[in-house]
């Protein structure tokens, strides 16, 4: 999968979802059970998330211009905040489901069939989850990362459902099928707050991760002994894309070409150690004391 597009990988997923709904709408059929139907319910909304991902990945994927010259990686949050509302959505269509049938339980159908068909549309998500959240993380892209997460959701969903029918079948107490309904809707809508609020920390400029930080920072140490100084570094995460400035302050004795080339290699030890980076360096005197009033985000 490493050789596939973010936006093939998020074509993968729309595919994976119209299977699952498919097997999981039989499945429901075949077993008039509301807990399946509530599965079903949560695939669909799937597909909806998936469909969200695929275009706005590839919005992410565009190049800077005139009217956005930072690029369009924020793209992938909207994605995500897109999809956890659709989340909630879908598990409070589920509750209102449930509680119907909580009102006026039936006997079930045919489980043996409408069980295998869940079954198997659990493992498609499971094979479909994993492959996003690992390239999803690989390549900093939290749109397909969280739709992985969601898919990931849907299998311990349908596990979840798929244990508490074969209690059902085994005891006969048909109105635990609307309680476990309800219950997976509640679990849904847990998911969806929590991928809303990772997906907002990044439109309020979240910072680059605690890995990436401490390597700059160790990275800046190394100039230490040559007498080199760096403050007002700042990061912040826009998608994959991630950006770094920082002042660095040099000798006021040397030449402009000495200060750019110490800033050319600072700035590739670390774009090579972290990806998609753009990098901004301000050159300051070391000795002059308006350099230091200046580490702030609002100069002094």
């Amino acid at each position: 999968m490493d050789r596939f597009s973010s936006s093939k990988l998020a074509g993968v997923s729309i595919a994976a979802s119209i299977c699952t709904i498919t097997l999981k709408l039989l499945a429901f059929f075949l077993t008039n059970s509301v807990s399946l139907l509530s599965d079903a319910l949560e695939s669909f909304v799937n597909l909806i998330a998936a469909t969200i991902t695929f275009f706005m990945v590839r919005l992410s994927l565009k190049p800077a211009d005139e009217t956005h010259p930072y690029g369009h990686g924020k793209a992938e949050y909207i994605s995500s905040v897109a999809e956890g509302f659709f989340i909630i959505v879908a598990a409070g269509a589920i509750i209102f489901t449930a509680v119907q049938r909580l009102l006026n339980p039936i006997s079930l159908d045919k489980p043996g069939l409408g069980l295998l068909f869940s079954i198997v549309a659990s493992l498609i998500n499971l094979g479909v989850g994993l492959v996003l959240i690992k390239n999803g993380k690989k390549r900093h892209s939290l749109a397909l990362e969280a739709d992985g997460h969601h898919l990931m959701t849907d299998v311990y969903t349908t596990a979840g459902v798929l244990v508490g029918l074969i209690i059902v079948y085994a005891t006969r107490l048909y109105i635990l099928d609307p309680i476990i309904a309800i219950i997976v809707g509640l679990n849904i809508i847990s998911a969806g707050f929590s991928i809303m609020q990772k997906s907002l920390s990044g439109f309020m400029d979240s910072s680059i991760d605690k890995e990436y930080l401490d390597f700059v920072k160790s990275t800046f140490a190394e100039y230490k002994s040559q007498k080199i100084e760096f403050h007002g570094m700042r990061t912040r995460q826009s998608g994959s894309r991630k950006f770094i400035s920082f002042h660095m302050l040099v000798p006021g004795a040397w030449s402009v070409t000495q200060a750019h080339s110490l800033a050319e290699e600072v700035e590739k030890k670390i774009r090579t150690s972290i990806p998609q980076v753009t990098i901004t360096i301000h050159i300051e005197p070391l000795e002059d004391p308006v350099s230091w009033e200046d580490t702030e985000l609002d100069r002094k």
